[in-house]
């Protein structure tokens, strides 16, 4: 016998509904079931900040977060950060900044980022460190991803939009 239970949520601003047993993880749901590969699996016990997501608005690591947790909630991942076929100011920034080297944390530094911006518009460099800590980068140094979500910060606040770059599914 399977314990499964129904899920009702929305991810990206989009309505979902699902069954899932009940042990299966919200990294792996939004992954498997529902294609979406930014979040990443590293440490799978939460340290590492790979499977960031945002549930109703707060970074939550999906690796040790059970999709029946979800239910009922909003979920936020990298994904939903672009919007009409353009990059968000922050995923721009990272781009312009080069804040990323291997890539594999961006997508939970992003998260975070967006996290920070959406309760602190005008962070200092201490804040966003302090904002970033809890993701772990191996390439970088941070100083990069912190010179960019100051960045972002200025072009969120001038009323950016994400006029500059594609996405890299839009190029050809």
């Amino acid at each position: 016998m399977t314990d499964r239970h129904r899920i009702a949520l929305t991810v990206n601003g989009r309505p979902c509904e699902a069954e899932v047993e009940s042990r299966r993880l919200l990294v792996d749901f939004l992954r498997e079931d529902l294609g979406l590969k930014g979040a990443h699996i590293g440490c799978e016990h939460g340290v590492c900040g790979t499977c960031t997501v945002l549930m109703n608005g707060e970074s939550i690591r999906s690796c040790i977060t059970l999709a029946v947790q979800a239910n009922g909630s909003s979920i936020l991942t990298v994904e939903g950060l672009a919007g009409d076929g353009r990059l968000h100011p922050l995923q721009e920034a990272f781009w312009d900044h080069q804040a990323l080297q291997c890539g594999y944390c961006t997508p939970g530094m992003l998260l975070r980022a967006h996290e920070l911006l959406q309760e602190n518009p005008r962070p200092t460099a201490a804040q966003v460190r302090a904002a970033i800590a809890s993701n772990l980068c191996r390439c970088t140094g941070y100083q990069f991803i912190v010179e960019a979500v100051l960045d972002a910060a200025r072009r969120l606040e001038a009323g950016a939009t994400g006029q500059g770059h594609e996405p890299a599914a839009s190029r050809t």
